[in-house]
């Protein structure tokens, strides 16, 4: 029974290797947009810690996403 379902009338070679191909890319697509994120986050954070504490005050006040991103890298330290 089981041995049917992984040949699936002898084509479960191709259907099982495209399946797993497809994995594979989904999953290094997926590490490396994260990996990009990551460093576009560290950079902003850095650039942030360069403003005086007004700028800062005013950025956060005025942007979700900076909060969002800036409360993100502190949980990630």
């Amino acid at each position: 029974m089981i041995s049917n379902l992984f040949s699936m009338g002898n084509y479960g070679f191709f259907v099982w290797s495209s399946f797993f191909t497809t994995l594979l890319v989904c999953a290094i697509f997926y590490i490396r947009t994260r990996k990009t994120l990551k460093k576009y986050e560290k950079e902003f954070a850095k650039e942030i810690e360069d403003l005086s504490v007004e700028q800062k005050k005013v950025i956060l006040e005025n942007s979700k996403i900076a909060s969002q991103v800036l409360s993100s890298y502190n949980k990630s330290i």
